[in-house]
């Protein structure tokens, strides 16, 4: 079973340019969600210019946290839609439904049967290059701290388990339970390691206490773009819905990328101007 199984031949170009719009319109209005709450909050002791420079590092900051939320979700994401991709060409194959393999195909087939738990262990080490490469060099979010990364990274976690759970009322609970069991363990782990203090335990909860509502955000907007997704046909509801999902976040990286190329365009020039 190939890839292009899971793929809508009927999403033509023409309706993935109409989707990527929507989803640029999706990803402005979280901005600007962003911008308002960041205005509300901000010190009203602050005038003039100092309120302004206060306003324009917090929004840079708030709005590089929903960043790194929209691309960690995307990497940890990965790993879940590898997982049931692999998982259900497996189950295909063992029940003979998949037709005549290759060699390669037994071979791969035999890799996952004996070597499943290092595989995964592969493939949840690549998610994290992934993400790495996305927040470092692709879209540099240098505005964030690397523990302040790691917190919404944790959070990612707990973003993709939100995500499972739904699809477990609406889908096949098997595809997705085991995924949901290797983020709670790897969440754990991130909070309770074995020279860990409770001080420790509460400083990491404290943290992503704080980025909830970039969470909260996230999973709106990708619920919102599901959505619309879905019910234009877009998106298919055959196999599972993980990889339409996933789908949904490779449009959204694409706006994310588009947005901060511009927005690095706009700060050079404007700190160009301020200087001459």
């Amino acid at each position: 079973m190939s890839i292009s199984a899971y793929l809508n031949p009927d999403f033509t170009l023409g309706k993935k340019l109409i989707f990527l719009l929507i989803t640029f319109i999706g990803v402005g209005i979280s901005i600007g969600i962003i911008y308002l709450s960041t205005n509300l909050v901000l010190n009203k002791k602050l005038h003039g210019r100092s309120r302004e420079i206060a306003m324009d590092l917090a929004f840079v900051d708030k709005v590089q946290r929903f960043f790194e939320m929209l691309i960690a979700g995307v990497s940890v994401l990965s790993f879940s839609c590898s997982y049931v991709i692999i998982n259900h060409i497996y189950t295909l194959a063992q029940s003979g439904a998949a037709g005549k393999l290759t060699s390669t195909e037994r071979m791969l087939f035999e890799m996952w049967s004996e070597g499943k738990d290092f595989l995964l262990l592969l493939l949840i080490l690549m998610s994290c290059v992934i993400n790495t490469l996305l927040d470092t060099f692709i879209i540099p979010l240098k505005k964030i701290t690397r523990e302040e990364k790691a917190t919404i990274r944790m959070l990612a976690m707990f973003y993709v388990i939100v995500i499972l759970m739904y699809l477990n009322t609406i889908g096949d609970e098997s595809q997705y339970s085991p995924v949901m069991m290797y983020y709670f363990g790897l969440m754990v782990g991130r909070f309770v390691y074995f020279d860990a203090s409770f001080k420790d335990f509460l400083v990491a909860l404290k943290n992503m206490f704080f980025n909830l509502p970039y969470m909260a955000l996230t999973l709106i907007l990708i619920g919102l773009l599901n959505l619309f997704g879905f019910n234009m046909g877009y998106l298919l509801e055959r196999n599972y819905y993980i990889v339409g999902i996933f789908y949904t976040h490779l449009f959204l990286m694409v706006c994310i990328f588009v947005v901060h190329v511009v927005w690095m365009i706009v700060a050079h020039r404007n700190s160009t101007g301020g200087r001459s």
